[in-house]
C-alpha cells in the first residue's frame, strides 16, 4: 500500500468509524427510553495519565487502559503477556531474562545493551523502572494497567520520548481480604500466589503478597543437557497504609523479586558456510529446515539470575484549595548471566557477565484541588542511578580448530601456525582456551525536571490543557578492558617485518593478511576516560505539550494535541563502544590509538519527538470507542543493533510514523461482550545515513524500519453465563494478528515476522470464594520469530528467538 493509499484508508475507516459510533450513539438514547430494564452500562474508568484521576472518557490523552479483571481472565502473567490485550504495544523478550524491549507506536529501544534506557518509560506506583531486568516480574495485586501512546515527557520527567505503561496496584484494604491460588500447566507449570490485606488500626492498613512461578523448558537439548527456557521465579511484595487524618495519607511499599532462568531459545534461521566446519569437527547445527522443532545444540546451560527490590514512600496531603504529593523511592537491581553464544555443540564462545544498578528517585507535586476555571500543577523530579555493567568473552576449547578448519577450507592450511611462527610466538598462542576479553563500564547519572500543567476551562465543555516540562541529564561514563586475544591486538600492516619489510609486503604472505584480519573479530578497547575523548554527556531540554478538549455531549468528546518528547544521550556500554571518527587524528597524534584500532561510536545523541494527535472518545449506553490519528516524528531516534559480537549505536537522522488507533468494545446483552482494537501505521526513515546493513554501513533514508508492523489488531469475545444459584461462569478468547515485516536491518530480507494467535480461558466463581480457571495461550501453535541476528564468527548465518509454543493450565483459587 503506497503513502497515498494508506492515508486515504486511514482516514475513511475513522470517517466510518464516527459515523458509526454517532449512529450507535443516538440509537442508544433511542432505546433507552424504551427499554429501562436493560442494563449494559460501561463502568466508568478512572485514569492517573495526567496524574490526576480523572474519567478516562473526560482525558484527552491516547490511551489504553487494561483492567485487572481482563488481566486475571486472559492470563496475563506478567507484562510480556500485555501485549496481546494492547495492539500499540509491542513487547519482545530477547536474549537474557533482562532483556525485554517494549515499544509504542513502534518506537522504542532498551535491548540487552545496558546504557540505553527504553524510549518508553515503564512506571509501578509512580516509580520509574530504569531497566527491563526490573519490570518483568509477575504482576503484582493490580488495579490496572494504563499503556499511553506517544511523547509524555512533559509530566513524566525521564525517558518517556515514545510512551509510558503505568501500573498501579490496589492499596491495603482496613477490612480483611485474602486470596490464595494455586495452578499446574504443561512443561510441569507450577503457579502458587496470594495476597492478605487487613486493618490493624482504624487508620492502620497492611498488605502482603507473594507468588512462586516454575515451569521446565521448552526447548530440548540434543547434547543431553538441561531444557532451555524454563521459569523458576518469585515475588514478595508488602504494603502499610497509614491516614492518621482524612488529609493525610503515606503508603509505604516494599517489594523483592528473583529470577533463576536458563533463557533464552535460539533457532538456526539461516545456516551459512562456517556451518561446514562445525560439522567437520563433530559438532552439532539444528537443521535450518526443521524451523520450530525448538532444539537446543548448546554446548553449555545458560544461567540467568535476576534480583531486583526496592522501597517507596508516597505522602499526599489535602490543604485547603491545593494537595501535596511526595514520592521517595529506592531500587536495586542486580543481574548475572553465562551463554553458550557461538550456538553450536562445539565449544568456541562463551559469555558471561554483570549488571548492578542502583537507583534513587524522587517526586514532588502541587495540585489544585475543587471546581475552578484554572486547574494547575506544579512538580518537581530528581533522578540518580549508578549503573556498574561488565561482561567476559571467553573463547572456548574448539575455537582455533575451528578457524583452522575455516583456513583450509579456503585453500590456506595451517595459516595461524605460520603467523605465529612470523612473529616468533609460541604455537597454539591465537585463540587459546585462557584467552578471553573482559569489558567493564561505570554510568553515574544525576537528571532532575521541573514541570507545570495548566488545565483552562475556557467554557463548561472546552478545555484549553498546557504543560511544559525542563529536564537536565548528565552523565559520567568510565571504560576499561582487559584484553588477552593476541591476535586482534596485532597490527599487520606495520609490524613485525621479515628482513625489514612489513610482512604484508611481502608477495607470498600478501594474500594471507585479509583472511587473518577477518579472526581479529575483537581489536582491544580504547578506556574512558582519556586525554582526547569526552567521557561526559550534559543535556538539558525544554519539552510542552498542548491540548484542546471539547465535550460534544455527554457521550462524545474530541482532543487535538500537539507535544514534544525528549530522551538524553545514551551510551554505549558493550564490548563495541569505540571512539567517533571525528577524534580519529587527535588520538593518533596524542599516541592513544591502540593497534587495530575500530571507529565507530561511543554514544548516540538524545531524542527529541514530536506528535500532533486528533482523537475522539465515545461512550454510550452499551459500548465505547476510541480513535486517535497521528503524526508522529523522533529526531536521532537511538538505535542498536547487534553485529555478532557487540552492539553498534547510532542515531537515526529522523524516523517518523503516521497512524490510526482505535479501541472499542461493544456489550451485546448482559451476556456477551466484544472488545476490538488495532493501529495502522506507515513508518519510514526519513533520513539514516550510516545504518548497520548486511554488508557494512548502509543508508536507510525513505525505507520503512524492521520489525514495526504496519497493521496490529486485538479482538476479543467474553460470554458470561449462570451454572446455577451461587455460580457464575466466563468463556473468554483474544486475538492478537500483527502484518509481515522483516525482523531486522541487518538480517535478509526472508527472514519475516506474522503474528496470528488466539488464547482463550474459561472460569466458575462460586458464591463460597472458589474460583475455578482454564486457560491456553497461542491455541492454534502459531509460530514465528520474535527477532533474528547474526551469530559471532559464523558470516552468513542468522539466528532467531522463537516465541512460545502452545501452553495451557487449570487454576484453582479461594478467595475471602
Amino acid at each position: 500500500m503506497n503513502n497515498n493509499n494508506s492515508k486515504i484508508f486511514k482516514h475513511s475507516l475513522l470517517a466510518f468509524a464516527v459515523m458509526g459510533v454517532l449512529g450507535s450513539t443516538a440509537y442508544a438514547e433511542e432505546e433507552k427510553s424504551t427499554n429501562e430494564t436493560y442494563d449494559g452500562s460501561i463502568e466508568r474508568i478512572v485514569v492517573t495519565a495526567s496524574k490526576r484521576a480523572k474519567g478516562l472518557q473526560e482525558s484527552p490523552v491516547a490511551i489504553t487502559v487494561v483492567s485487572s479483571k481482563a488481566i486475571e481472565q486472559a492470563k496475563v502473567m506478567d507484562i510480556t503477556d500485555l501485549q496481546t490485550l494492547v495492539p500499540t504495544l509491542r513487547v519482545t523478550p530477547l536474549q537474557r531474562s533482562t532483556n525485554t524491549n517494549f515499544a509504542i507506536r513502534g518506537f522504542g529501544n532498551g535491548t540487552n545493551n545496558t546504557g540505553i534506557e527504553p524510549s518508553v518509560g515503564v512506571f509501578i506506583d509512580g516509580v520509574y523502572r530504569s531497566r527491563a531486568a526490573s519490570q518483568i516480574g509477575d504482576l503484582p495485586r493490580l488495579q490496572q494497567i494504563e499503556v499511553l501512546s506517544g511523547p509524555q515527557s512533559t509530566l513524566f520527567g525521564k525517558n518517556a520520548s515514545a510512551g509510558v505503561i503505568s501500573v498501579t496496584t490496589r492499596e491495603p484494604s482496613y477490612e480483611q481480604e485474602g486470596k490464595i491460588e494455586v495452578g499446574v500447566g504443561n512443561y510441569n507449570q507450577q503457579e502458587i500466589k496470594g495476597y492478605y490485606t487487613n486493618g490493624i488500626t482504624d487508620n492502620l492498613a497492611f498488605s502482603f503478597s507473594g507468588g512462586v512461578n516454575t515451569r521446565d523448558g521448552y526447548t530440548e537439548s540434543v547434547v543431553g543437557l538441561n531444557d532451555v527456557n524454563d521459569r523458576d521465579r518469585w515475588n514478595v511484595r508488602g504494603q502499610a497504609l497509614y491516614q492518621p487524618t482524612e488529609d493525610i495519607k503515606f503508603r509505604f511499599i516494599a517489594d523483592y523479586s528473583k529470577i533463576q532462568e536458563a533463557c533464552c531459545s535460539v533457532e538456526d534461521a539461516i545456516n551459512g558456510p562456517t556451518t561446514a566446519a562445525v560439522r567437520a569437527l563433530g559438532g552439532i547445527v539444528i537443521d535450518e529446515n526443521d524451523s520450530f522443532s525448538y532444539q537446543s545444540a548448546l554446548n553449555s546451560d545458560p544461567d540467568n539470575n535476576v534480583k531486583d527490590g526496592g522501597v517507596s514512600l508516597q505522602i499526599d496531603i489535602d490543604f485547603d484549595g491545593y494537595s501535596f504529593t511526595s514520592i521517595s523511592a529506592l531500587r536495586k537491581n542486580d543481574s548475572d548471566f553465562i551463554n553458550d553464544v557461538d550456538y553450536t555443540s562445539l565449544d568456541i564462545l562463551n559469555e558471561g557477565g554483570y549488571t548492578d544498578i542502583k537507583t534513587i528517585t524522587q517526586e514532588f507535586r502541587l495540585t489544585s484541588t475543587g471546581e475552578r476555571d484554572l486547574e494547575w500543577m506544579f512538580g518537581a523530579y530528581v533522578f540518580n542511578e549508578e549503573v556498574i555493567t561488565g561482561d567476559t568473552l571467553y573463547y572456548g576449547n574448539d575455537i582455533r580448530n575451528y578457524f583452522d578448519v575455516l583456513m583450509a577450507a579456503g585453500g590456506a592450511p595451517g595459516l595461524l601456525g605460520g603467523v605465529e611462527g612470523v612473529y616468533g610466538l609460541e604455537p597454539g598462542t591465537f585463540f587459546s582456551n585462557d584467552s578471553a576479553v573482559s569489558s567493564e563500564f561505570d554510568q553515574q547519572n544525576d537528571a532532575y525536571s521541573l514541570f507545570a500543567s495548566f488545565d483552562y476551562h475556557i467554557t463548561d465543555d472546552f478545555t484549553a490543557i498546557f504543560g511544559v516540562s525542563y529536564t537536565n541529564d548528565k552523565k559520567d561514563v568510565t571504560i576499561s578492558q582487559n584484553h588477552t586475544d593476541v591476535l586482534s591486538a596485532l597490527d599487520l600492516d606495520t609490524v613485525p617485518t621479515l628482513f625489514g619489510v612489513p610482512i604484508g609486503s611481502i608477495p607470498q604472505l600478501a594474500p594471507a593478511v585479509p583472511v587473518i584480519k577477518s579472526l581479529q573479530f575483537l581489536p582491544p578497547m580504547l578506556g574512558l576516560p582519556n586525554a582526547v575523548e569526552n567521557h561526559e554527556s550534559d543535556d538539558s531540554k525544554t519539552t510542552w505539550s498542548l491540548r484542546l478538549a471539547y465535550e460534544i455531549n455527554d457521550n462524545i468528546n474530541v482532543f487535538a494535541t500537539a507535544a514534544t518528547g525528549f530522551k538524553a544521550t545514551s551510551w554505549n556500554l558493550s564490548r563495541y563502544s569505540s571512539p567517533f571518527a571525528s577524534d580519529k587524528e587527535a588520538l593518533e597524534s596524542a599516541g592513544l590509538a591502540l593497534p587495530n584500532q575500530v571507529y565507530g561510536g561511543r554514544y548516540a545523541s538524545p531524542e527529541e519527538a514530536m506528535v500532533y494527535e486528533i482523537g475522539i472518545k465515545t461512550q454510550f449506553e452499551n459500548g465505547s470507542f476510541s480513535a486517535t490519528l497521528f503524526d508522529q516524528t523522533i529526531e536521532g531516534f537511538q538505535s542498536s543493533i547487534f553485529i555478532g559480537t557487540g552492539y553498534v549505536l547510532a542515531n537515526a537522522g529522523q524516523q517518523s510514523t503516521q497512524g490510526l488507533e482505535f479501541d472499542s468494545i461493544y456489550n451485546l446483552t448482559q451476556d456477551w461482550s466484544f472488545t476490538l482494537a488495532g493501529t495502522f501505521l506507515d513508518p519510514v526513515y526519513d533520513s539514516f545515513e550510516g545504518a548497520s546493513g548486511l554488508d557494512g554501513p548502509v543508508d536507510l533514508s525513505g525505507e520503512k524500519p524492521a520489525g514495526i508492523h504496519e497493521v496490529s489488531i486485538t479482538a476479543g469475545i467474553v460470554y458470561n453465563f449462570e451454572v446455577f444459584n451461587g455460580a457464575d461462569g466466563y468463556v473468554r478468547t483474544d486475538y492478537i494478528y500483527e502484518s509481515d515485516v522483516k525482523l531486522a536491518e541487518n538480517t535478509p530480507e526472508s527472514l519475516t515476522r506474522e503474528v496470528n494467535s488466539f488464547n482463550a480461558s474459561a472460569g466458575l466463581a462460586f458464591d463460597n470464594g472458589v474460583n475455578l480457571q482454564l486457560w491456553v495461550r497461542n491455541l492454534t501453535n502459531d509460530e514465528y520469530l520474535l527477532s533474528a541476528f547474526p551469530p559471532p564468527i559464523q558470516a552468513g548465518s542468522f539466528n532467531g528467538y522463537p516465541n512460545q509454543p502452545r501452553t495451557f493450565g487449570a487454576n484453582i483459587s479461594y478467595q475471602f
